[in-house]
């Protein structure tokens, strides 16, 4: 992440890490608030960018075209399957978009390509205890289970 590494900073990236569903940067404010860190919402937002710019954080949009993030794992860009109903995700195999991408690439003559694959459905838990259709829950800011329980960065 470029420039320096505060307190605040290393707190937000621990945060992150903790989480293995996407996270808004207010869920991620709220979370370190909790936790007693001395952080501005600003700051959050702030790293966020700049572990965007670093390819440090995937990132994601809501239904409400909000930004979503979490932390990119060591291997790199990644791809996920994200729950409409609670937000649960989970990557998936993405070598074909990667060398659709690259052949793009190659046969307009563009350099630096980046590109934007999401993908939503429903997960097992949510599409068994809806029956048919969408279910009547959504996937809020505040990430509820399908119970309506708020889920933790842990889950």
């Amino acid at each position: 992440m470029g420039g320096r590494t505060t307190r605040q900073r290393k707190a937000v990236m621990r945060v992150l890490a903790s989480c293995q569903d996407f996270v808004s940067a207010q869920e991620l404010y709220a979370r370190l608030v909790a936790d007693a860190q001395s952080i501005g919402l600003t700051t959050v937002y702030r790293a966020l960018r700049e572990l965007e710019a670093a390819g440090g954080v995937d990132v994601v949009r809501d239904d409400a075209g909000g930004r979503l993030y979490r932390q990119r794992p060591a291997e790199g860009h990644r791809h996920y399957l994200i729950c409409r109903c609670c937000g649960s995700s989970r990557p998936v195999d993405s070598e074909v978009v990667e060398q659709w991408a690259d052949r793009i690439a190659a046969e307009t003559g563009f350099a630096a390509v980046q590109h934007t694959v999401e993908l939503t459905g429903l997960c097992a838990g949510c599409h068994t205890t809806t029956g048919e259709g969408e279910p009547p829950c959504r996937w809020e800011p505040a990430h509820q289970d399908n119970r309506g329980e708020p889920r933790s960065c842990a889950n």
